[in-house]
């Protein structure tokens, strides 16, 4: 045991500086086990994998021993919730109870930040869209005049997905960097120089990424070097990365691009005569794309999208149309940084566009870019020299109601991840409460590119045989037979009725959440249905309803963190295998195939195996937590692969009577 590790079980034990400093605070021997092992990898300057259960505690067994170490260290969390929420709350409460003053940086991706250039442009556009967008841009005019951070997540009655966010926030495209009048006190330089500064850097998976993916591709770095990094929620970052290691262009940056170069073109004289036609021209080559569009599936590989004579015409006149609007910002560029960046907009994103079509033309490379950012709309490294085959990587489209987006994705990430690991020379701590399958780390280990790496498996601390029940409800129907919905409701509304609401319904499909609200629309409890609110609204509804029934698609597998008796029931629909239409897991599959592996046993399961498990992690969040489990796919039960999905799961106690569901209630 290391001198670290020593020091680090003696802050969380009996009697330690956490147990006397902090209110609530109780020790516990699953948090000590892995403090000590995350402890000695950062001492040996080593790779740890470790999975903790629900209740481990691993935020504070990975602080204590970072702040102890007095390493450089970059912490990165999966979401900006849970990042704020470790900066602002549990960072600050181990810093004082361990008497260290190590400063500490949140650093966030350049759309969370405003951006006074931005703001100063969205003043002149010539309306809103309706009454609220003006009050709210009016309350964001007040606050940008008082705020130190700029940081738009303090502005809590701005909904996440408010259409006015792009207009007061930036991307990498369109920054103009050193050109900008207002770059002395630009808000997103501050943080990055507060970054460098510090001795503890928190940020997410977004942002770690993008600067990984500057670093491969020679553009210099966002965060600062670092000798260790914490990475929490690491299960999410193999798909992650695989967007950074992509590329790709979609609509609404499309859209953004016609706007600036309207807006900019303004500014200098004769400048909008040329311009507008051409943007005007290129928005409406956009929207007739979008419509040619609409017959198709919603995901589908490039070869389905361009097979439709109507959508390849639809793009050879977007490409078009963006080259004549380059070229008519190309003389223009000097006038003015805002049309200088147009321009290098208008040409990256033609060469994206072209070698998402297989078409590279050589008399228009595209300037070097890399949206490196958390929320900026594609966080995507640019195209590097290598040939890309067909084995490595696939090229896919992806429809919602309004927009679309095509993309380029690796196949494996593991290469990448590897090289940056292995060139900082720094521990590295791959942390989550759902890594394993079974009790074995080769899956993941194999997608974070980690050969050999020292790993951890502490169970979840809770008492499951007691605080909880997997109830298996009996003589349900296969989840694809006909009339599967209408029997699921039947066998789960004496389980609601038992515990009256307090439930949360996690459907594989949004067409099963939809059959299932209906279905229960007349029940006596209130339903909180995914969609008919923002998430945050949504969940703080359900919290205080007391006994409320919330349903949630696979998007709200991770995130309800709902402690007490307002969530006594989860519910999950079918097993979690991902959607066999989805291009990139099909090609993901076939490349298995072709490489002599067993796709189901090599991907799908395990990939499976992992979501089920984030779903059931709803159900305990606490020592007094109680709850029911109801797995409904009676496929674990009658399918040999069932028993690897059990496997994975907490001890709960099991039954398929619902009067012991009953009883458990206490009815």
């Amino acid at each position: 045991m290391s001198q670290l590790s020593q020091a680090s079980r003696e802050a969380l034990g009996e009697g330690g500086a956490l147990a006397i400093r902090l209110e609530r605070f109780v020790p516990r021997q699953a948090q000590l086990n892995l403090t000590g092992a995350i402890a000695d990898a950062l001492d040996a300057r080593d790779t740890l994998l470790a999975e903790a259960g629900t209740g481990t505690g691993k935020t504070f067994a990975y602080l204590v021993p970072v702040l102890l170490s007095g390493m450089k260290a970059i912490l990165s969390t999966g979401t900006r919730a849970l990042q704020d929420q470790l900066f602002h709350r549990d960072l600050p409460r181990v810093r004082a109870a361990l008497g260290v003053g190590h400063s500490a940086a949140l650093l966030k991706g350049r759309a969370n930040y405003l951006c006074r250039y931005r703001l100063s442009q969205a003043r002149g556009e010539p309306q809103f869209a309706s009454r609220d967008q003006v009050d709210q841009f009016q309350r964001i005019v007040v606050w940008s005049g008082r705020t130190r951070y700029g940081d738009m997540a303090e502005l809590e009655s701005l909904p996440e997905d408010s259409p006015l966010l792009p207009m007061v926030t930036s991307t990498v495209d369109n920054c103009l960097g050193t050109e900008c009048p207002f770059w002395d006190d630009c808000f997103v330089v501050q943080a990055r120089q507060r970054a460098q500064a510090a001795d503890i850097v928190v940020v997410n998976h977004h942002l770690l990424l993008a600067d990984l993916a500057l670093k491969q591709e020679g553009f210099g770095e966002i965060l600062p070097g670092a000798q260790a990094f914490v990475i929490d929620e690491a299960h999410q970052l193999p798909e992650l990365a695989a967007n950074f290691f992509g590329e790709g262009f979609g609509l609404r940056p499309l859209q953004e691009l016609v706007r600036d170069a309207i807006s900019e073109s303004r500014a200098v004289p004769g400048a909008l005569a040329q311009v507008e036609p051409l943007a005007r021209g290129l928005d409406f080559a956009l929207r007739e794309l979008r419509a040619a569009m609409e017959g198709l599936p919603p995901r589908g590989t490039r070869q389905r999208a361009l097979g439709s004579p109507a959508v390849r015409e639809g793009f050879d006149t977007l490409v078009i149309a963006l080259q004549d609007l380059a070229r008519a910002l190309a003389p223009l560029a000097a006038a003015a940084p805002g049309v200088d960046a147009c321009h290098a907009r208008a040409r990256d994103i033609t060469g994206r566009l072209q070698r998402w079509l297989g078409e590279p033309a050589a008399d228009e490379l595209p300037l070097p870019a890399v949206q490196a950012d958390a929320n900026d709309d594609f966080p995507l490294p640019p195209e590097d020299d290598a040939p890309r085959g067909p084995s490595t990587d696939v090229f896919w489209y992806e429809l919602t109601p309004r927009a679309f987006r095509c993309q380029r994705t690796p196949l494996d990430v593991s290469g990448p991840l590897r090289q940056h690991r292995e060139e900082s020379r720094a521990a590295w701590i791959f942390t989550s409460a759902t890594l394993t399958v079974g009790e074995g780390f080769d899956h993941i280990a194999t997608r974070l590119g980690l050969d050999d790496p020292h790993t951890l498996l502490q169970p979840s601390p809770f008492d499951w045989p007691r605080q909880a029940l997997c109830y298996q409800p009996p003589g349900l129907p296969d989840p694809n037979a006909r009339g599967y919905g209408a029997a699921l409701i039947a066998a789960l509304l004496p389980v609601l009725h038992a515990s009256n609401g307090r439930a949360f319904l996690l459907f594989a499909s949004h067409r099963a959440l939809r059959e299932a609200a209906e279905a229960l629309r007349d029940a006596p409890w209130p339903l909180f249905v995914q969609g008919q609110a923002p998430r945050a609204t949504l969940l703080q509804r359900f919290r205080e309803s007391g006994n409320g029934v919330l349903l949630g698609s696979a998007s709200f597998r991770e995130g309800v963190d709902v402690v007490g008796e307002a969530l006594s029931v989860v519910v999950i629909d079918k097993l979690p295998f991902a959607a066999p239409d989805d291009p990139v897991f099909e090609a993901k599959l076939e490349a298995i195939r072709n490489a002599g592996g067993n796709p189901f046993r090599d991907e799908q399961l395990p990939q499976a195996v992992i979501a089920l498990k984030q779903g059931v992690g709803r159900l305990i969040r606490s020592e007094s937590d109680r709850g029911v489990l109801v797995l409904c796919d009676p496929r674990l039960s009658n399918k040999a692969y069932g028993r690897t999905f059990m496997q994975s799961l907490p001890p709960f106690s099991r039954t398929r009577e619902v009067a012991d569901v009953q009883a458990f209630f206490g009815q």
